[in-house]
């Protein structure tokens, strides 16, 4: 078996409540700064939570052409700036590389919903005579979930690897794992991957109000809604986003001079097979999935020192993961920092994990831990060091980033500060 390579991260690129540049969102995030407001793209008033974690300092026009905008849904628009974001940061010449060595694997959990629905409501206005000659012919090459990695290849011109992941909100991380792979195999030299969401839309929010997985007990005090792991909390906050990350094949970065941010050294993936929204309340298929990525990182327990968790502040995730890092880390459980940063901008969805790696990736880089805000009253059951309101100055080795989504998807990513 020929030996796998190493896979470092050199470029970073990001769209988000809290800021659509690096440097504004790990800002916010150190000083917990919340990017949740009353819901602003329609009027909430007739919907149960009124509240969301809205991008509202994107302008794609920097970066797309009028044509471009044209043709691409928000969640495609959030993913293709982002991937020229990374690029951007990464350095990477694409006139001295072979564009058939870099590839693109950006997922989303949802897709299109606003193309969706503008081009529904067109149909309707019509009526059934006039409606169908009214859809846009690019409709369908809009809201397709892959239309995220098929735009970003097409405009940067990278030729390699290419395909797209829709695990709910287990998306980013599943991406940015399998395009791990995909290095490690010496199949790419380098890889565009994350996630990106946009559906903060009627129909998306009022599915996921009608699931009751929404918070609704903070609509007058919006920042105060993400809490995880306090005993208050009540429902997740939906965001929207997209964070991309360039990750390279190890020499090829250090022969190009590349700023390594950090290394990914483990991958995990397991499915719960119990419930389509709800995880196992035994914890099992996240536990595994954290099992496999410690072994595949060929790692010990006791070397882990932080671990963003998924983190949604709902009552059965937060209860689930911390029951789940406790089987797995036993004694070392109360000595690991374990944090959530959707505390500060809500839940990306599909994006989370994306978006989240960067965050882990600029923690392992400046050696801080990013708080979880608004942990104000101890849950029981919920009894890890969440790093609670503050960040904290900490020399940082090994990074683990825990995504679960609808359908029992689980997925674990393990970082490692690069020597």
């Amino acid at each position: 078996m020929h030996k796998t390579k190493r896979v470092v991260i050199t470029g970073l690129g990001v769209v988000s409540p809290v800021g659509s540049s690096i440097e504004l969102f790990w800002k916010a995030i150190l000083e917990g700064k919340s990017g949740i407001r009353r819901l602003s793209c329609f009027d909430p008033e007739y919907f149960v939570c009124k509240i969301a974690a809205e991008v509202n300092d994107f302008n794609p026009s920097e970066y797309l052409s009028p044509k471009e905008i044209k043709r691409m849904d928000r969640f495609v628009q959030f993913a293709v700036v982002s991937a020229k974001k990374a690029m951007i940061d990464s350095r990477l010449d694409m006139s001295k590389e072979d564009p058939t060595r870099i590839g693109v694997m950006i997922g989303s959990g949802i897709g299109g919903l606003h193309s969706v629905e503008s081009e529904h409501s067109q149909f309707i206005a019509y009526g059934p005579e006039k409606g169908p000659s009214r859809i846009s012919p690019f409709l369908i090459p809009m809201l397709i979930v892959n239309m995220a990695s098929g735009q970003a290849s097409i405009t940067l011109g990278l030729k390699g690897p290419n395909s797209a992941v829709a695990t709910a909100c287990a998306t980013g991380n599943h991406a940015i794992g399998d395009a791990f792979r995909i290095i490690q195999r010496g199949e790419a030299d380098g890889m565009i991957c994350g996630g990106s969401e946009a559906a903060i839309t009627h129909m998306g929010f009022g599915g996921f109000c009608a699931l009751k997985a929404l918070s609704t007990a903070y609509n007058d005090c919006p920042e105060k809604a993400s809490r995880p792991f306090d005993k208050n909390r009540d429902g997740f906050v939906i965001g929207e986003g997209a964070g991309v990350v360039l990750l390279e094949e190890m020499e090829h970065a250090i022969k190009r001079n590349a700023t390594i941010y950090c290394e990914i050294i483990g991958y995990g993936m397991s499915g719960d097979a119990y419930h389509m929204t709800a995880p196992d309340p035994s914890g099992d298929g996240s536990i595994r999935c954290l099992q496999y990525a410690i072994k595949d990182a060929g790692i010990k327990l006791e070397d882990v020192d932080y671990i963003n968790a998924h983190g949604t502040s709902t009552i059965y995730n937060d209860r689930i993961e911390t029951l789940a890092i406790k089987k797995v880390f036993g004694s070392h459980a109360k000595k690991l920092a374990v944090s959530s940063t959707k505390s500060v901008m809500g839940h990306l969805l599909g994006a989370a994990g994306g978006v989240e790696m960067i965050a882990c990736a600029l923690a392992i880089k400046q050696g801080i831990i990013p708080p979880t805000i608004n942990y104000e009253t101890p849950d029981p059951e919920c009894d890890l060091d969440y790093v609670p309101n503050k960040p904290r100055a900490h020399k940082i080795n090994v990074v683990l980033s825990n995504a679960l989504g609808f359908g029992g998807h689980n997925a674990t990513l393990v970082t490692k500060k690069f020597t």
